[in-house]
């Protein structure tokens, strides 16, 4: 049952993926006319476009190496989740999660997705310090991959570590749409016998006639006067055919958008979800499954290594709303990388993670039969793997291990290795991203305003840029920048995804090196697609 092994690499006996790159066009984002304010936006005409001379001139710097070359296709299919349950969801072929990209640092990545889907989408990498046209995010950086189209996605991979890869198209991440991403180490400082990468998932599509789309829609309506985000709480234990060209001059600025759909299921509101880790109110969303590698607490993967096996695990938050807190039975995790970058080596009984963070860490394992479980944070309820290197019974699906209740670390606790700590700097321009609304109204934003393509926070390249997040909300956010890795304060980790607590500010630096249009947004999906999201423009 084991998918994840040391290496699993699509490369091996794949067809060629499709006519290569394609030529990038000239010309400006014409539909992005906007009018200064007094919100710190400029006119579109001052932004570089995803198909600037400069893109291509950053990516030259990289220098690009061998190119490694894969093909996907988003589907239609029945997933198995174990347990005798299956289910009708999107996915990339017939695995969930999709199966895994594998390069190493220097290469050149080459994927063509073919879009075998009844709507358009899209592959964003997320984590990547990649070109920009590269990025993934309809409207902004592409075109829309239409339904019976393709598009070739070609970067330079210039920084190991773990990443993942989904759709950036309304919630389509919250179907069977992602997979891992690891960018091998040519020079690995790290010494252990086995490899796992683990993806921590919430499901709901294909369940009793739920999907994404209804949930969204059913969440939109608000709570009235009931802000479930208000109340405290203690929990903590529970392109088109053939191919139109990267070309923006006649880019739509917004995506495809599905029919607002028909009520489907059962109520999937979540009430009374509280975490003191989270500050409050835990999730909107009550999935009726969690799982670890597309699997079942029902029938989870079983992991194999011998007594005394170094383990390394990547592990990968893939879920829409929920925080998942890890432990393995019996051992505790050595962390050594938080969203891709080495940190000082910590030790930890449990790991937190928010939507769309990764954290590494080593475990030499004992003699016997371990459960792996990952508690869904305020929500009670578990996914679970099993680790066997002897004798012993299975853990059952209730297992709770103590370890999940020890020392808990989160990427905001760590610092970073001293190989990549940010250099100090006053930052020449801080950007303040109020986040704004709640779930009585499900007007989730930022600085109060619902995202708009057109809608750009200037930067410059050269610059040592302060991204300054305050929560104005009751609810915690999992706010992700794309194209960059920042640093958090006084030397802590560098990343890409943090966790930023209800009334909290968080304060992040990064060097502006990577010209292009860059998302900024919430990873709860269902926020994010509320309007939890917005764009840093570099300027001409």
């Amino acid at each position: 049952m084991s998918r994840f092994t040391r290496r699993t690499i699509l490369g091996a006996g794949l067809a060629a993926a499709g006519t290569g790159l394609l030529t990038a066009c000239s010309g400006s984002m014409s539909g992005m006319d906007h009018s200064s304010g007094g919100d710190g936006m400029s006119p579109s005409a001052d932004y570089l476009a995803p198909d600037s001379k400069e893109i291509g001139a950053t990516e030259a710097l990289r220098k690009p190496g061998p190119e490694r070359r894969f093909k996907l296709t988003a589907v239609e299919t029945r997933l198995d989740l174990g347990g005798g349950r299956t289910v009708r969801s999107w996915a990339y072929g017939d695995d969930l999660p999709g199966q895994e990209v594998r390069v190493t640092a220097g290469d050149t990545l080459a994927l063509t997705l073919a879009n075998n889907l009844p709507e358009a989408t899209s592959v964003h990498w997320h984590g990547l310090a990649l070109r920009n046209d590269m990025d993934g995010v309809p409207g902004l950086t592409q075109r829309d991959i239409k339904p019976g189209g393709s598009f070739d996605y070609r970067f330079a991979v210039s920084h190991p570590g773990t990443y993942w890869f989904h759709p950036h198209s309304g919630v389509q991440q919250d179907r069977g749409l992602y997979a891992p991403l690891i960018v091998e180490d040519p020079k690995e400082p790290l010494k252990y016998d086995k490899e796992w990468v683990i993806v921590l998932d919430d499901w709901v599509d294909g369940v009793d006639g739920s999907t994404p789309d209804a949930v969204l829609a059913e969440l939109s309506k608000g709570m009235g006067g009931m802000d479930h985000g208000s109340s405290g709480g203690s929990g903590g234990s529970g392109g088109a055919n053939g191919h139109e060209g990267h070309g923006m001059s006649n880019m739509a600025m917004t995506t495809q958008k599905s029919p607002s759909p028909k009520p489907s299921g059962p109520s999937r509101v979540l009430m009374g979800a509280t975490s003191e880790l989270l500050g409050g109110d835990a999730g909107d969303v009550g999935y009726p499954h969690y799982l670890i590698n597309g699997r079942t607490p029902d029938e989870p993967q079983t992991f194999t290594a011998k007594p005394g096996d170094r383990i390394r695990l990547r592990i990968i938050n893939a879920g829409g709303d929920t925080a998942f807190r890890i432990a393995l039975g019996g051992h505790r995790f050595t962390v050594t990388h938080t969203d891709g970058f080495p940190v000082e080596q910590t030790q930890a009984d449990a790991l937190l993670l928010g939507m769309g963070e990764r954290l590494d860490a080593l475990v030499t394992v004992g003699n016997g039969t371990f459960p792996l479980t990952a508690l869904a944070e305020g929500k009670n309820r578990t996914a679970l793997a099993v680790l066997r290197t002897g004798g012993g019974a299975a853990p059952t699906a209730s297992v709770r291990p103590k370890e999940l209740n020890g020392k808990v670390v989160h990427g905001g606790q760590l610092k970073a290795a001293e190989s990549v700590r940010l250099e100090s700097g006053r930052p020449d321009r801080t950007i303040e991203f109020k986040l704004t609304g709640s779930m009585a109204k499900y007007d989730w934003a930022i600085n109060g305003k619902k995202y708009d393509p057109a809608q750009r926070y200037p930067v410059r390249k050269g610059e040592r840029v302060r991204l300054s997040f305050v929560n104005d909300t009751t609810m915690w956010h999992p706010m992700h920048l794309h194209g960059h890795t920042y640093a958090l304060a006084d030397g802590g980790a560098r990343k890409d995804t943090s966790i930023v607590l209800p009334g909290k500010t968080l304060d992040v630096d990064f060097d502006a090196d990577n010209p292009g249009l860059w998302m900024i947004h919430c990873h709860n999906v269902y926020h994010a697609e509320s309007g939890m999201m917005t764009v840093l423009g570099y300027l001409k």
